[in-house]
């Protein structure tokens, strides 16, 4: 079976960040692999909505006469689609509408590795149905450096939706796709599930993501929230209780 992949971005206000995200997927990637990026918008107010058509106008209608045109390795299908707020929620709905066989849920400031589209189909063709990159932030503090080193092992703990995640639809859906109870966490909830299935690799390539949240929030006191809200999760911690530890803690 050929397989087609679906790259699905949730954002919300990411004006400063998604046009370098498109233009990167459509120069690193290859022509026949991935057929379209559905960016899912959560209710967006910063000109995410306005920047995204942009793309798309020029990707799929070509009439962009009065815009300076990026220049694309190729031209991939661009789609934009409007969700109710909640990264799980607008997921799962750019996972409804996509027509690949392969869904790739990407963060709008994290940069897979060139030819990231066949890296994933080769897994697929392995019999590997789900799984990841190995990460690395873009900022040179000795411990944002030590966290993406030891994402390259399978240890659970490792794991972020940071680092991306590819998954076959048909498994995804057979998954119950992602659980929209969760606000935050939704990505690690279903990566629990793939741990319990074996059903997940990571693929020795390096992604590249953004440490703004660290830089906004300092280091040790944000990895310090994330610790506690995975050990809540571990010890049985509600959907419920860790959105409001989230929110008065970090948010």
């Amino acid at each position: 079976m050929p397989y087609q992949i679906s790259i699905i971005i949730p954002v919300l206000n990411e004006v400063e960040i998604i046009g370098n995200l498109l233009s990167y997927l459509s120069n690193n990637s290859t022509a026949t692999n991935s057929t379209e990026i559905i960016v899912v918008d959560g209710g967006s107010t910063d000109g995410t909505l306005d920047l995204v058509r942009t793309f798309s106008v020029i990707e799929n209608t070509k009439k962009a006469d009065s815009i300076t045109k990026p220049e694309f390795k190729h031209q991939p299908n661009i789609f934009l689609i409007n969700s109710p707020k909640g990264r799980a929620k607008q997921m799962n709905l750019g996972a409804q509408a996509a027509t690949g066989n392969v869904l790739y849920f990407l963060h709008a400031d994290s940069f897979p590795p060139k030819d990231f589209d066949q890296l994933i189909i080769n897994e697929v063709n392995r019999g590997n149905n789900a799984g990841c990159f190995r990460m690395q932030f873009d900022s040179n503090h000795w411990w944002l450096r030590l966290a993406g080193w030891l994402t390259q092992f399978s240890w659970r703990a490792s794991r972020g939706g940071d680092q991306s995640q590819f998954i076959s639809k048909e498994l995804f859906f057979e998954l119950g796709g992602f659980d929209e109870n969760y606000t935050i966490y939704e990505d690690n909830d279903l990566i629990n599930k793939l741990y319990a299935r074996k059903q997940f690799v990571v693929i020795q390539e390096w992604l590249t993501t953004s440490a703004r949240r660290y830089q906004e929030h300092g280091i040790w006191k944000l990895q310090f929230h994330f610790w506690a809200i995975y050990v809540k999760k571990w010890f049985g911690a509600s959907a419920k209780d860790l959105l409001a530890y989230y929110n008065k803690h970090i948010r």
